[in-house]
């Protein structure tokens, strides 16, 4: 209790002195949660401290309650959440398109509202990876949203099955919740369906999920270990997100996936089996984010790199393959892109075409192969705004061409062993070292 009331009383003395809080935070809405009688009540139990978190709730703006809402579906018993999970459900549910941003990308407003959140202390233990965060939700936090949201969001966690409600839209399901089939069955109306670490997954299941649920907009299955993935789901006009990370079993999609003209997000990433993404992905013009694992050496002329309206693309755990789609150039709107642990890939070759102009934030991780920073990364030079080094054991120095880049914000270098100097006359700009034994700053 008293750890709650200290957290409000550090966002109002936080208030006096930052301008960008004082924009959100309204001193009399803080005064009436901190002089609330509530608090004289601590002995009475953990009911009135949720009464309390109700308080704060409700001062909310009608677009960051709805955010909180799906935070229901996040699982209690992990640890550590992903900022970027959280905020494809955002995505994918249409809350990030019901303001007025701007110029903004969604992924981008999706960050706003989650750093909106998060200083208004609903979010803990908060991690800055420089591109996205990891974090977690206490135990009460967890039970507030899960009151609020009970009518339409419902996280299942519990051995066995119980009534639920015809209203529930979006349901969360993870070990140790058993017989999955019973707990979908007859509710035709949900729009969201993600199962986290449940093992009775397979083709017939799914073809009969695929049969029902004909509004389901999103569909995560997370580590599931099914082997086929149904060409039914054609039959999904309306899905907008489908996730299949960490299925270690699956060997194909089917061409069927490349139907889905509503799809904005896709991940298969952790499917270490999957021999090839399907040939017409290109077709997919409405994707924003792909998530990519496979175990092709290259990708094909006309396929990934040409897809006009991605935004941000990973490709992780491609321990094959060997270079990037050499027509990227065509990626006009693609603003991030993640490379990670890709053993056998060589960012040097000379066939790939120039860089997307709009790229702003770039991860390299764990590319051992890469012992300078790619030539083709100059014709970033002026979009260029976070650029993220981890792992990369055989880099031993960054190019003096770096210093042109006007744009740079962040340089997040970490675990690089041989690294010893920084470029010198680089303009001010937020530096994170972590293990680099060698590196001195030339900043």
């Amino acid at each position: 209790m008293s750890t709650i009331k200290g957290v409000l009383l550090d966002a109002e003395q936080k208030q006096a002195n930052n301008k960008e809080l004082r924009s959100w935070l309204r001193q009399r809405y803080w005064e009436m949660i901190r002089d609330s009688p509530i608090w004289e009540l601590e002995r009475e139990g953990v009911a009135h401290v949720l009464f309390a978190l109700r308080l704060s709730y409700t001062h909310l703006p009608p677009h960051l309650k709805r955010c909180l809402t799906y935070c229901s579906l996040l699982p209690r018993t992990y640890k550590r959440h992903d900022s970027r999970l959280l905020i494809k459900f955002w995505m994918a549910n249409g809350i990030l398109e019901s303001h007025d941003h701007g110029n903004l990308e969604l992924e981008d407003v999706g960050e706003l509202y989650f750093k909106e959140l998060w200083e208004r202390s609903f979010f803990q233990n908060v991690q800055d990876f420089s591109l996205y965060y990891k974090f977690r939700m206490h135990d009460l936090i967890h039970d507030l949203v899960r009151s609020v949201a009970q009518d339409e969001c419902l996280a299942v966690d519990f051995e066995g099955t119980k009534e639920i409600s015809e209203n529930v839209r979006h349901l969360s399901v993870w070990r140790p919740a058993t017989n999955v089939p019973s707990i979908l069955d007859k509710r035709n109306r949900l729009r969201s369906i993600t199962l986290l670490d449940i093992e009775d997954i397979n083709e017939s299941f799914l073809q009969t999920c695929f049969s029902r649920l004909k509004y389901l907009q999103m569909l995560v299955l997370y580590r599931t270990t099914f082997e086929a993935f149904p060409s039914s789901i054609v039959s999904l006009k309306h899905m907008r997100f489908l996730e299949l990370t960490g299925n270690e079993r699956i060997t194909k999609l089917p061409y069927a996936v490349c139907k889905l003209q509503s799809l904005k997000i896709l991940s298969v990433e952790g499917c270490v089996n999957l021999e090839e993404l399907p040939r017409d992905i290109s077709k997919l013009i409405s994707l924003r984010s792909l998530y990519i694992t496979t175990k092709q050496t290259s990708f094909p002329d006309n396929g990934v790199g040409c897809m006009k309206s991605l935004r941000y693309l990973s490709i992780v755990h491609c321990g094959n393959l060997t270079s990037l789609p050499r027509d990227m150039s065509y990626l006009a709107a693609l603003h991030t892109v993640i490379i990670e642990d890709c053993k056998q890939l060589d960012l040097a070759n000379r066939n790939y075409q120039q860089i997307p102009m709009r790229l702003r934030s770039l991860l390299i991780a764990r590319v051992p192969r890469m012992v300078a920073l790619p030539e083709w990364l100059q014709g970033a030079a002026n979009t260029l705004r976070v650029l993220c080094i981890w792992g990369c054991e055989n880099l031993d120095a960054l190019p003096e061409w770096l210093t042109s880049f006007t744009s740079l914000r962040i340089l997040d270098l970490r675990e690089c062993p041989k690294l010893v100097s920084l470029p010198e006359g680089m303009h001010p700009l937020e530096v994170k070292i972590k293990d680099c034994p060698q590196l001195k700053r030339g900043i």
